[in-house]
């Protein structure tokens, strides 16, 4: 709506219950996951038995909370091992990408800014499966070769932190490019004319600028990784992240344990959510 325009007040309150229904569309699917992580019953569904912390810190069959839930916990060790290298490789090469996106001019710049940005329109279980059709024709021309198992080009941790690394780190060249934009590059002649190092002068002056939009960057990155499924579900081995652990749950039958883990993810990932905007604030 324009609020430079006069606007009807019939249109007005139609405009006003449109943008609640439209929240309330949004979170109702969450608000309940989030109620029957708590429903006193063995099925995530109505009718509601009552309250219970048992999907939480239950340790008795058939209630057993997701702090007592091996696979779970297993699950989720995973998938931190796998955000931390995913956000820490796209928070390197996104810096990488960003100097040189802003900082430099070179013929096919316009193609490779073009390139690195396909891998967000591209579906994320096409990316899973060209990795993987990629580095099994490798592996197996290596094998061929030289007789060894080369079991890293293979299904596993490896494969999903590559995959995820692929796409989520162009948002990270995004969220950097767009601080290092704002950046006076005066400071660092001043510098220059100081003395210091070209490389000094970025690692003093430069990168301290850069470093809200880098960890802002670096939540994105874990969060992009946690909650990734098509593309970890092609690349997976014997080592599943947690989304892949809940689908294979699911396909058994749930149970309210499923929802008390995701009303963790949503809190977890509202607070780095909210980290993330309070990092960038000054962008």
């Amino acid at each position: 709506m324009i609020v430079t325009i006069p606007q009807g007040r019939a249109f007005r309150w139609t405009f006003r219950a449109y943008i609640a229904l439209f929240f309330i569309y949004l979170a109702l699917p969450l608000v309940t996951v989030c109620v029957f992580a708590f429903n006193d019953s063995v099925f995530p569904s109505l009718p509601w038995e009552g309250f219970t912390w048992d999907w939480f810190f239950g340790s008795e069959a058939p209630r057993i909370g997701v702090f007592h839930e091996r696979p779970i916990l297993r699950s989720i060790v995973t998938s931190g091992v796998v955000a931390f290298w995913v956000s820490l490789l796209s928070v390197a090469v996104g810096t990488c990408n960003a100097f040189l996106f802003v900082r430099h001019d070179f013929p096919g710049k316009g193609f490779l800014y073009i390139l690195m940005l396909l891998p967000l329109i591209i579906p994320g279980i096409i990316l899973g499966i060209s990795i993987l059709v990629f580095s099994s024709a490798i592996a197996n021309t290596l094998e061929d070769a030289t007789g060894l198992w080369f079991d890293a080009l293979r299904p596993g941790l490896l494969l999903v932190i590559l995959g995820q690394f692929s796409f989520i780190t162009t948002f990270a060249t995004l969220v950097i490019s767009a601080r290092l934009q704002k950046f006076d590059t005066s400071l660092e002649e001043a510098a220059l004319n100081l003395g210091a190092t070209k490389w000094g002068a970025i690692r003093q002056i430069t990168l301290p600028f850069l470093a809200p939009a880098m960890l802002a960057a670096g939540v994105v990155a874990v969060l992009m990784s946690f909650e990734n499924f098509n593309t970890t579900l092609m690349l997976v081995g014997s080592d599943a992240p947690l989304t892949v652990t809940m689908f294979d749950r699911l396909k058994l039958g749930s149970t309210p344990v499923l929802n008390a883990v995701s009303l963790l993810l949503i809190v977890a990932s509202a607070v780095l959510g909210l980290a993330s905007l309070l990092l960038r604030k000054d962008d």
